[in-house]
């Protein structure tokens, strides 16, 4: 600064002190308690008053290194970005395609494998990040996004079409991402098993080499006959679906269920005894939609990856198409932990019934020997992953979403690259 605005009566600014090791260490311990509370409870879920009796603090403690909980949270998601760029980073210097995903792949289980063994702190999951809606954490998600999607791409050679390799990226990260919910089926010391049949999965496919691509058969997946189905029922359990979706079980307010749909808090109660009862309509309406696709596409006959690729198509274009949305299983993560039980269980019904096609599948020599318990979770993410396809492959319509969406997954991630 000149002499001269010294004179003017200008203070010079004191420098900002560097943050000391203590200062540090309390901060990381409180992203870690937060990311324990984010996990399990979600954005809207989470307490700073919670997170604060994990360190056994008052909530003024936390409030010293983060002023609210929007600024905590962002705090856990950043860092969870952080430590994907490096994942990719390290993944990015393996010497093709294959060899960078799969290396990504073991990269992040030894991650969760050393998280669960308490030898690393866990990193938050993204089911509900757009409910924080914060600029710099949309802004790392995008910039992690692009740089996963370049895992695909061959040193040299030709690029995927855009809409195809933005489908794939979302289908590559949503699959790693998902792995946290069947992971807990594991022994801690399997993850790096779990890893090489999930990387076998994404980049072999679950048809048998030689096997032509069938033609998915179009299913009827309407509850016409359904007795309790009616049009205000519908119109509720849809709000509620796309609130859930979007910000977790807690942003799905009764306040905010009634304002999307314009009416009123008394209305919503003559219709619904409670948002829970609701919440659990919600998902008996998706476990209705996603077995009258296994069951109307087992009608159908035909080969087990007949089944799978009508059912799954089925399933996705339902997502994609937005009329009624399904409710997506990351969801579970944000439900009262009183719920939690039976709908996992349900859930784990549904994934069994698909591992069962799988069976079929490889009995008749349409589907490849694989991990048929990892490949019928790994369908469920694909299928619950389409509900953000919108944001990472604008461009994609219930008319190609299949060929661009679904097709790799059964035939391999890296097909025609």
């Amino acid at each position: 600064m000149s002499q001269e605005a010294l004179e003017d009566g200008e203070a010079i600014a004191p420098r900002p002190r560097a943050p000391t090791r203590r200062f540090e260490r309390r901060r990381s311990a409180i992203i870690a308690s937060a990311v324990e509370e984010l996990n399990r409870k979600g954005i809207r879920g989470m307490t700073l008053g919670e997170v604060a009796a994990r360190l056994d603090l008052v909530p003024t403690g936390v409030i010293y290194y983060f002023r609210n909980k929007e600024e905590l949270a962002s705090a856990c998601f950043l860092q969870a970005l952080q430590r994907f760029e490096g994942l990719i980073g390290e993944a990015r210097g393996a010497a093709d395609p294959r060899e960078a995903i799969l290396r990504f792949l073991a990269l992040f289980f030894e991650l969760k494998h050393q998280a669960a063994v308490g030898a690393a702190d866990q990193i938050a999951v993204f089911n509900d990040v757009r409910a924080l809606n914060a600029p710099a954490v949309n802004d790392a998600y995008v910039t992690m996004f692009r740089s996963a999607r370049r895992l695909l791409d061959r040193p040299g050679g030709p690029r995927l079409p855009p809409l195809q390799r933005n489908a794939r990226a979302h289908l590559l990260l949503s699959e790693a991402f998902w792995a946290v919910a069947w992971l807990r089926d594991f022994e801690p010391v399997d993850y790096a098993r779990a890893a090489d049949r999930a990387g076998s999965i994404l980049l072999d496919g679950v048809a048998a080499p030689g096997t032509p691509w069938p033609r998915a058969r179009k299913l009827d997946l309407t509850h016409a006959n359904d007795p309790r189905a009616d049009a205000s029922s519908e119109l509720f359990l849809r709000a509620a679906t796309e609130l859930i979706n979007a910000e977790g079980y807690h942003g799905a307010s009764v306040e905010r269920i009634s304002a999307k749909l314009n009416v009123s808090k008394g209305a919503f109660y003559h219709h619904n005894e409670t948002k829970d009862e609701l919440v659990a309509a919600c998902f008996q309406r998706t476990f209705d939609v996603m077995w009258r696709a296994i069951r109307a596409a087992e009608a159908g006959g035909g080969s087990g990856l007949e089944v799978l690729v009508s059912a799954a198509t089925a399933l996705v274009e339902h997502q994609w198409g937005g009329a009624s949305p399904l409710l997506r299983t990351s969801a579970l993560t944000t439900v009262p932990e009183s719920m939690q039980p039976e709908l996992i269980r349900r859930f784990d019904r549904l994934s069994l019934r698909f591992a069962s096609v799988l069976c079929d599948g490889v009995a008749d020599g349409s589907v490849r020997p694989l991990d048929v318990s990892v490949g019928a979770q790994m369908i469920t993410g694909m299928i619950n992953a389409a509900a953000e396809l919108q944001f990472w492959a604008p461009g994609l319509t219930t008319g190609n979403v299949a060929d661009h969406y679904v097709r790799p997954f059964f035939t391999g991630l890296l097909i025609d690259a």
